[in-house]
Order: structure tokens, then C-alpha cells, then sequence
């Protein structure tokens, strides 16, 4: 496959998620804003920063708006052009790459991912966000939802499939792990969290919902809301569609079937980081994360995240530039090893 449309493949697949995410999580902390009617500015900017600076774009936000309110907020990573990481851009970055490789996707693959670029372009998008932002959303998260079912069902399981697996699973680890990021405030610097106030309960509640996490939570945990239980189902469960150690599970997975390297070896750094990265949180436990503190070590899981990221560029999408003597010069030796074995080969 060629290494322009792999990269496309991958990148129209981790925009996507990306979309989805940043709408379930602005989505559930407006509709959190609802048991907390009577906070004043202080409190708001409080509520709101931690999910930009979980996005990492803190810097980008503060040169763009005065100050951090619900509506500046919101508009940064729903509408906001200039956001590289807003709803508004992942959609048209999956729309290009999607663009760059139609021959390789279906034509209702394409149709839906047009239709959702088209409709965040029209005056219709935002006058939904001002009616009624939840039902936004819900068109928002409905979609990516439908795309990746139009994947699963449409694509050929080659390598262009397994470069989707894999852009689909590395961005949901990270975005995974940034929701669970928003909440560490709350937490001790190191050490297991105690008991939740109910305040701080509707907070890690509103954490599992914006994962849909909610309802498989309480099947196995009760509708008691711990922190140390969620951080542990987020992270290490191995059975929850949007966990980080299921995520990675699947991205390890997809990256050997791209190079054909079994479990246990490995052929290039990102399947020897994908793998090492998949023992580490098979192997760990809540304790584990919490002796170093939950900030610190999602601090660390998203650095091993962009690494294995850096890794999958490396391996199979950067090409060495060479220059046309290079070009040349490497022609003639592979014309004159070719005449050689030619004239080896008479009698």
C-alpha cells in the first residue's frame, strides 16, 4: 500500500474519533452545569479549563479569548476554525483525507462523512447549538458512530483496514485518558483516593458518562460512585469498548497485521513500544496508578500515546527525501547488480 494513502486512511480515522470525543465531553459537563446553577466566574473558568488544558491547546486558547467562560469555551472546541482539534476542523481534516482516497473507501463512507462536513458548514449547525446544544451533539456523536459502522461493514480487511484499526484505537487511548485527565483535581497528589463528596460524585459521573460508560460501570460496580474505581475501569478494564487497555489491546493488534509480526516479536519501534506499552496495563493495577498519582501517570501514558504515534510515521509513512543524483546514482547500481548476476548466470 502506498504510504500516502495509509497515512490518509489513518488520519480520516483518528479525526473522527476525535470529533466524537470532543462532543461527548463538552456535551456532559453543559449538561453537569445544570446541578451547579449558582456558580459565579471563578468557579465557571474553574469548571471549564481543565477540558481545555486536557486537550493540551491551553496556550492556543488563551491567545484567541480573554478569559475561559462556557461560551468561549465551547465555541473554541466546537466551531473554531483555528482550533486544529475543534469539532469543526476534525470533521473537514477527515473530509480531506477521505477525499485524497475515495477509490479505496465506499461510496456511502465518502456521502456520510460529506453530509456532516456540509451540515457544520451551514447556517442549520448553528442554529441547532443555540436551540438545544445536547441534541448537537447527539447529531455529532450519531454520526462518527455511523461511520465507523459504515467501516466495519464496507472496507476490505487489508492493510488500508488495519490502518484504520489502528488511527481509530490510538486516538481513543489518548482521548480515553484525557477525559479521565479533567477530573484529577480532585484527587490526592499521590496515594488512593478517599471517599467521593456528592458534588465530586456528579464529577466522576459525568467523567464515565461522556465514555458511555455509565451504564456497563454500574453493572459491575453498583451505582456507588468511587474515583478509584473509575480510574481503574477507564484504564484497565479489559472488556469496555472505549478503555485504554482495550484500545491499545486493538492497536497492537492491528499493527501486526499491517506488518504480519506475530505476538512476542516485533519489526519496527511502534510495535515494540505498542506491545510493551499493552504488558504494562495488563500487569498493573489501581494501586499502580495511584502510587504515582493518577496526573503523573496519565502524564506518562499519553507521552508512551504520541510516541507510538511518532513510531507508526516513522515505520510506514516518512519516506528519506533523496535528491535526483541520488535517485540516478541508486538506478545504476541496481542496473549494473542486475547485468552482473545476467552475466553470472551464462556458461
Amino acid at each position: 500500500m502506498l504510504s500516502r494513502v495509509a497515512n490518509s486512511l489513518y488520519w480520516m480515522s483518528r479525526y473522527i474519533e476525535r470529533a466524537e470525543n470532543t462532543a461527548r465531553l463538552v456535551d456532559v459537563n453543559l449538561q453537569l452545569l445544570l446541578d451547579f446553577r449558582s456558580l459565579d466566574d471563578e468557579a465557571l473558568k474553574a469548571h471549564w479549563m481543565p477540558i481545555v488544558q486536557s486537550s493540551g491547546d491551553d496556550e492556543l486558547f488563551h491567545s484567541q479569548y480573554p478569559k475561559a467562560t462556557g461560551k468561549t469555551v465551547t465555541d473554541f472546541l466546537v466551531f473554531s476554525p483555528n482550533n486544529y482539534n475543534s469539532i469543526y476542523s476534525s470533521i473537514g481534516q477527515a473530509r480531506e483525507n477521505a477525499r485524497m482516497v475515495r477509490d479505496q473507501i465506499a461510496v456511502e463512507l465518502w456521502e456520510e462523512i460529506n453530509r456532516i462536513y456540509l451540515y457544520l458548514n451551514s447556517p442549520r449547525a448553528k442554529k441547532d447549538w443555540r436551540d438545544s446544544p445536547s441534541d448537537f451533539f447527539h447529531t455529532v456523536r450519531n454520526t462518527s458512530l455511523l461511520l465507523q459502522g459504515l467501516t466495519d461493514a464496507t472496507i476490505v480487511r487489508n492493510e488500508g483496514w488495519f490502518f484504520i484499526q489502528a488511527g481509530r484505537y490510538l486516538e481513543r487511548a489518548d482521548k480515553t485518558s484525557r477525559i479521565l485527565d479533567v477530573r484529577h483535581a480532585s484527587l490526592p497528589a499521590r496515594g488512593a483516593p478517599g471517599a467521593a463528596s456528592q458534588t465530586d460524585a456528579l464529577g466522576w459521573s459525568a467523567v464515565l458518562r461522556s465514555c458511555s460508560a455509565w451504564d456497563a460501570y454500574k453493572a459491575l460496580h453498583g451505582a456507588e460512585v468511587q474515583p478509584a474505581l473509575v480510574a481503574e475501569f477507564l484504564l484497565l478494564s479489559d472488556d469496555f469498548p472505549r478503555s485504554v487497555r482495550f484500545s491499545v489491546r486493538h492497536l497492537n493488534t492491528a499493527l501486526r497485521r499491517i506488518s504480519g509480526v506475530h505476538e512476542g516479536r516485533f519489526c519496527n519501534n511502534a510495535e515494540k513500544l505498542a506491545g510493551r506499552l499493552l504488558a504494562e496495563l495488563q500487569f498493573s493495577t489501581a494501586d499502580d496508578l495511584f502510587e504515582v498519582g493518577l496526573h503523573s501517570y496519565i502524564d506518562v501514558l499519553q507521552g508512551k500515546l504520541n510516541a507510538i504515534g511518532e513510531a507508526l510515521f516513522q515505520a510506514y509513512i516518512f519516506q528519506p527525501f533523496q535528491t535526483p543524483d541520488e535517485n540516478e546514482l541508486r538506478q545504476q547500481e541496481e542496473q549494473q547488480q542486475q547485468a552482473g548476476t545476467s552475466v553470472a548466470s551464462l556458461p
